[in-house]
């Protein structure tokens, strides 16, 4: 039987509560929000080899609105498959959502560690008045277990390191958010972080990117 797909929202809010039914649009006075979106990004070492995609497939509401990867093998430990991005303006609000299918990484294999696969995701935001919202989606899953419900910034760490260390944490519907809050939000489907303690490999593996400020750039 196949799986249902996952949908998790995330919120950061400057004052107030969030209204039903989404985010309002303004009209008074000219969009100045930005968000922007990703496929996924890598940036790895591995002994001497240290392998940096930069973003995929990126989409920015000051262009290029949309982007497309036909995806293709990372190193020999990483493979994107095809996605797409696709950032606009509606008013003043601000809106960024990326999606791409067939993500596998065999790189913790080299250590006794599972494959890693995510079959489908996607990861969008969007501006509100008073902050932001995040959003994710994702299809089947396998390498690591998920519980039924998803907080944000869910951690799964895999076993298998020296001294009971991980080979890797992962992130499901991470969030990140400033101190202080300023009503901007960057969201990711997955982040993989290889060998948080330290070992034999270092560096990250992004899945579904969007970032979204409701007050524009900061400079």
């Amino acid at each position: 039987m196949k799986k249902p797909v996952s949908r998790l929202l995330s919120v950061t809010m400057l004052t107030g509560a969030l209204a039903t039914g989404g985010p309002a649009i303004a009209s008074a006075e000219p969009a100045s929000a930005t968000a922007s979106a990703s496929v996924g990004s890598l940036d790895v070492e591995i002994g001497n080899e240290h392998v940096v995609t930069g973003d995929l497939a990126a989409c920015d509401v000051d262009g290029p609105l949309t982007a497309k990867t036909r995806g293709g093998t990372t190193g020999d430990f990483a493979r994107f498959g095809g996605g797409g991005s696709n950032c606009g303006r509606t008013g003043a609000v601000a809106v960024a959502e990326a999606s791409g299918q067939r993500f596998e990484t065999t790189l913790l294999e080299r250590f006794g560690g599972p494959v890693i696969k995510v079959r489908t995701y996607l990861a969008k935001c969007s501006t509100t008045k008073d902050g932001s919202l995040g959003y994710i989606e994702f299809g089947d899953v396998s390498g690591f277990t998920l519980p039924e419900s998803i907080p944000q910034n869910h951690r799964v760490n895999i076993a298998g390191g020296k001294g009971g260390t991980a080979l890797a944490s992962l992130t499901v519907n991470e969030t990140v958010t400033p101190a202080p809050a300023d009503g901007s939000l960057v969201t990711h489907m997955l982040h993989i972080r290889l060998f948080p303690q330290g070992g034999p490999a270092k560096g990250d593996i992004y899945l579904g990117t969007a970032r979204c400020d409701p007050y524009g750039k900061k400079h």
